[in-house]
């Protein structure tokens, strides 16, 4: 039945049908045709993880961040970043770095997050004489510092999967995330020097720089906010995604005033489309998931890890490799729908802390968003930058080794991430 399911799963990417038909369409096949389960209870499987509680929190998640990203605040962001980094070596590639670290805090959502600061951040660039391949690589790889920073929507999946704490994966998300954001920056400004990109020369008053920061500190405690009521016990990660749209609705209607009803169904439809997308991923994951384990296939891979490669740092090499290559051809929320019954599994036979490899997997799938030949968010900033896909992925470069620096650190020193 597993290599039935597998088989048609391939056979329907290769005809470029959507990944979330071809696990539904599969696996269903697979109980049905191939297994001995009738078609009523192939649909009941199908379905019935989309009705857990905890999953509540992700419609709630994105509404929160669409009603914040599609006001003013993404200006005053910009702004607030422009002030801080504007002036150095490549500073309008550190403007989109901080502005995606913020950003990450607000949308949970990469792809979101490269579209809406892409679209605002690599025509300026261009205009000051920023290469646009540098400006679309820079909004391509920062925009994955969302998939860590709470709410991070990929966290939530992971925690679905693997019946780990969501708190502890979004505590455990933040260091890595700023890391990712400190080595990004980094590479910008030395980039910039070395190719002498033009520098924004900014002037502001102390009073500027004060309304500047009051200005985005809605959006600079959203994070905080969330993290602050998770860890103390204040409310569950759902009950927390519900007071994120309170807190949203305030802040766009009270601080901002630019709450219409024309911006709130523009949210409304962004999140009921972007929930039926990752919903059908978890229901026809559920089903893969069911038909593995049915076959014995994640206790057989962890077996086979554990009795051939022995070495738990080299079985966490391993981990690595297969995640980065999947990476390259599977969205995020499925791959770690997909693969996260397997990689528990060996976790625990090696005693790997289920939080640490949550982190691992949104750091390995989030390198693949921006890597050919399926990156998401590579695709998208390189259509609004108008620069063909190869010429981006050289400027990608030194982002990919600070990506894999900070994949090797919380790899292999787990103690910046479990506290």
């Amino acid at each position: 039945m597993t290599v039935h399911m597998l088989l048609g799963f391939v056979m329907l990417m290769l005809l470029a049908m959507p990944v979330g038909y071809s696990l539904v369409i599969s696996g269903w096949a697979a109980l049905s045709v191939f297994g001995s389960m009738p078609s009523s209870m192939a649909v009941l499987k199908i379905f019935q993880p989309t009705q857990s509680f905890p999953l509540l929190a992700i419609p709630f998640f994105i509404l929160s961040g669409s009603l914040m990203m599609s006001g003013k605040l993404g200006q005053k962001l910009v702004g607030m970043a422009s002030m801080l980094v504007g002036k150095y070596p490549g500073g309008l590639g550190q403007v989109s770095v901080v502005g995606s670290t913020v950003f990450g805090g607000v949308s949970g959502s990469s792809v979101a997050e490269a579209s809406a600061l892409g679209s605002m951040l690599i025509p300026w660039q261009k205009r000051e004489g920023y290469p646009g391949a540098f400006g679309a690589a820079v909004t391509a790889s920062s925009s994955v510092i969302a998939g860590l920073m709470p709410p991070s929507i990929a966290l939530i999946l992971f925690a679905t999967v693997s019946n780990t704490s969501i708190a502890s994966l979004f505590i455990a998300g933040v260091v890595p995330a700023l890391m990712l954001a400190g080595g990004m920056m980094l590479a910008c400004y030395i980039t910039g020097r070395r190719r002498g990109f033009p520098i924004i020369e900014l002037s502001y008053t102390r009073r500027e720089v004060v309304q500047t920061v009051l200005n985005a500190l809605p959006a600079l405690l959203m994070p905080v906010f969330i993290l602050v009521l998770l860890r103390a016990g204040i409310a569950t990660p759902t009950e927390v995604s519900i007071i994120a749209v309170a807190y949203a609705l305030v802040v766009s209607g009270v601080f901002y005033r630019d709450l219409n009803g024309t911006r709130i169904m523009a949210a409304l439809t962004n999140t009921v489309i972007t929930t039926g997308v990752v919903m059908l991923i978890i229901a026809a994951a559920n089903i893969i998931g069911y038909i593995l384990t049915s076959g014995g296939v994640p206790q057989a891979v962890a077996q086979w890890a554990v009795e051939h490669l022995k070495d738990p740092l080299l079985i966490i090499l391993a981990i690595n490799l297969l995640l980065l290559f999947i990476g390259m051809f599977l969205d995020l929320p499925a791959a770690i729908l997909l693969l996260g019954p397997t990689l528990v599994s060996i976790a625990n036979a090696i005693g790997l802390d289920l939080v640490q490899l949550g982190i691992m997997m949104c750091v390995n799938l989030s390198i693949g968003l921006f890597t050919p030949p399926i990156g998401t968010t590579l695709f998208v900033a390189a259509a609004i930058a108008r620069e063909p896909i190869g010429r981006v992925v050289k400027e990608l470069v030194p982002f990919y080794l600070v990506a894999l620096l900070v994949l090797l650190l919380v790899s292999f020193v787990p103690a910046l991430i479990i506290y």
